[in-house]
């Protein structure tokens, strides 16, 4: 009301027109009353204050309500004022009592009524309009145009039954009109008759009001049955409004909630999908670095079946030394059981020798009996040294034997030796081909348990394989450093028993060409067989020693084989258990794209049947 009141008297300064003060006073007092209501009851406006306030209305936005009643309006200041307020966007109530409009006036009515947007209430109390026909026939043609106007009051305006049939006339076209006064006019029978012709099938007007107009009984009580019936029917269509807005409202929400459902279903479809990728991607990463592992562990295994088919190579070698060590061996006894023999036919030449030579001196000392006693003691000393030297012979032989069979017996052991190494090695062949075979089997059972940490595990394999790697190098370095080791010795007892055998050979010349020095030769090589003896038991322990060695060896390759054989069945394992989990994986990812395809497609279908089933189609036509 600040800005009206501002307008008010700029315009006044303008047009050179001194402000009315009463007016200034009604607007000073709607400003103060914080109103958008505008009272100028009971004014008299002149022609000037009328054309500046017709411009005031056509510029103010904040006036929505505006009475003029009983301002006694001339005809210019009244074709000014309703010219003014044609241009009006904001009025809605316009109160126009008392003012005795003119023929322009209503005629001018009519043209606001068809040109304002935002009018909905008009008072034209006491203004005669029926007397002017063809101005208020251009007032109902206004109305009957009008799309705003809800409540219209006519009372006391002079109108009777043509003015009735002309209002009729336009109320039959008006769809907005729900309260009309007509009271205390001039209507009567033929115009109420009409009235209610027209509210039959206007379906709008809920209220009207026709009392004082000489109008039956019969027809006011059929014109309130109609208006009830309008009131009713009004009532009935707020309430399916507001039931349609409350339903078209839980269908938006319906909406909104379906479309946040699909978007959100949308939304975990995709992230399942690029988790599915992510996943297939790691995976295949996963599978690749285990075939990378695998490889590695295939070449590995063939470098150690390389290696251990080097060391049956080299137990071959060392067989077939170890077979031309045995026929060395028999060949040194045959020798020596020919030795044995010749040796035995000399003693029995020696002994016949000896009887040969008792005899003789027997028959000398019979013959010389009573000659020689001295030589009979000779004889007896000579017998004893003749067994001494027997028994000497039967220990040097008794000692013989031993050796031979010492001898005998480390061949033995040896062949023994040889031929466990030989099984050994085949069985040790044998059952790493078995354990391979367990072992791929068993990692193919276990590659389900051991996904989750496998990188970790991949890693620590790693190092242990390449740990476990140096230690087979370095156990196969040691067992062909035992095996050369084991050949040198080898080489060492054959040039020992050829040295022996030569040795003995020398013995057999020295017995053979020394039979006068017996005593001597066999004190001397008692001395060398005690030396023998003694270089043989110093053997004999350092063959302990080797077989402790052997035996220590055998244990530590015994552990390694079983470490080496754990550790390739956990990776074997661990590998079967991974490409299980991965096959797993793959059918997984399979069946849920299939399920989220399948449940994709029953969404749709879904929402698709929910839409073509739910209540918009109803609401498109209302009548339905």
């Amino acid at each position: 009301m600040q800005d009206f009141r501002q307008t008010y008297l700029s315009l006044c300064k303008e047009g050179g027109v001194k402000p009315q003060e009463s007016v200034v006073a009604q607007i000073q007092e709607s400003r103060a009353a914080h109103s958008s209501r505008l009272d100028l009851s009971g004014q008299c406006l002149s022609l000037d204050t009328c054309s500046v306030l017709a411009r005031a209305f056509q510029n103010e936005i904040t006036l929505t309500d505006v009475s003029l009643s009983d301002c006694m309006l001339s005809e210019e200041g009244a074709k000014v004022l309703l010219t003014g307020l044609c241009g009006n966007t904001t009025l809605k109530i316009l109160d126009l009592k008392g003012n005795n409009l003119k023929s322009a006036g209503v005629e001018l009515l009519g043209t606001l009524l068809a040109c304002n947007k935002t009018l909905r209430r008009l008072v034209l109390e006491w203004n005669a309009l029926g007397v002017w026909d063809e101005a208020f026939l251009s007032f109902c043609q206004g109305l009957a145009s009008n799309s705003m106007l809800t409540q219209l009051d006519l009372r006391n305006n002079q109108i009777n039954h043509h003015g009735a049939s002309e209002l009729a006339l336009a109320l039959k076209h008006n769809t907005t009109l729900e309260v009309l006064d007509l009271r205390w006019n001039n209507i009567g029978l033929l115009g109420g008759r009409i009235l209610l012709e027209a509210l039959q099938k206007n379906k709008r007007i809920v209220q009207l009001e026709v009392a004082g107009n000489n109008i039956p009984s019969d027809t006011l009580k059929a014109l309130e049955r109609t208006t009830g019936h309008n009131s009713d029917r009004k009532s009935t269509l707020r309430e399916n409004h507001m039931k349609t807005q409350v339903l078209s409202k839980e269908i938006q929400k319906l909406k909104d909630k379906k479309s946040h459902q699909v978007l959100s279903l949308m939304e975990t479809i995709d992230s399942q999908r690029e988790e599915i990728r992510c996943s297939k991607r790691s995976t295949s990463i996963q599978i690749g670095q285990l075939q990378e592992a695998l490889n590695e562990w295939k070449s590995a295994v063939n470098s150690i079946t390389a290696k251990l088919q080097m060391t049956e190579e080299a137990l071959t070698l060392s067989e077939q030394k170890n077979v031309n060590m045995v026929e060395l061996l028999t060949q040194v006894k045959v020798e020596k059981e020919e030795q044995m023999e010749r040796q035995s036919r000399e003693r029995k030449k020696e002994q016949e020798d000896c009887v040969s030579r008792e005899g003789k001196l027997f028959r000398e000392i019979q013959n010389l009996s009573e000659t020689n006693s001295q030589l009979r003691n000779k004889a007896e000393e000579m017998e004893r040294w003749c067994k001494s030297q027997q028994h000497q012979i039967f220990e040097l032989k008794q000692e013989l034997t031993n050796s031979t069979a010492e001898l005998n017996l480390r061949l033995a052991q040896a062949e023994d030796h040889l031929e466990t190494e030989k099984r050994r090695s085949k069985q040790a062949l044998r059952d790493m081909d078995c354990l391979r075979q367990k072992e791929v089997e068993h990692v193919n059972c276990n590659l389900e348990e051991s996904e989750r940490a496998l990188q970790e595990h991949i890693f620590k394999l790693e190092g242990q394989r390449i740990q476990l790697k140096e230690e087979v190098q370095l156990h196969c370095s040691q067992q062909k450093q035992t095996i050369s080791e084991i050949k040198a010795k080898t080489n060492h007892q054959s040039i020992e028993v050829d040295g022996l055998r030569r040795r003995i050979g020398e013995l057999q010349q020295e017995l053979l060409g020394k039979d006068q020095e017996k005593v001597a030769e066999v004190s001397q090589v008692r001395l060398e067989l005690q030396e023998q003896i003694g270089h043989l038991q110093a053997e004999r322990t350092l063959q302990r020693g080797l077989k402790e060695k052997i035996c220590a060896l055998e244990r530590e390759n015994k552990v390694l084989r079983s470490n080496h054989r754990e550790v390739l069945l956990d990776k074997e394992s661990e590998m079967s258990s991974m490409l299980e989990k991965l096959r797993l994986k793959e059918a997984d990812i399979r069946r849920m794209r299939e399920d989220e395809s399948n449940r994709a497609s029953y969404l749709q279908s879904a929402f698709l049947t929910y839409v073509q089933g739910s209540p918009l189609g109803h609401c498109s036509n209302p009548k339905k």
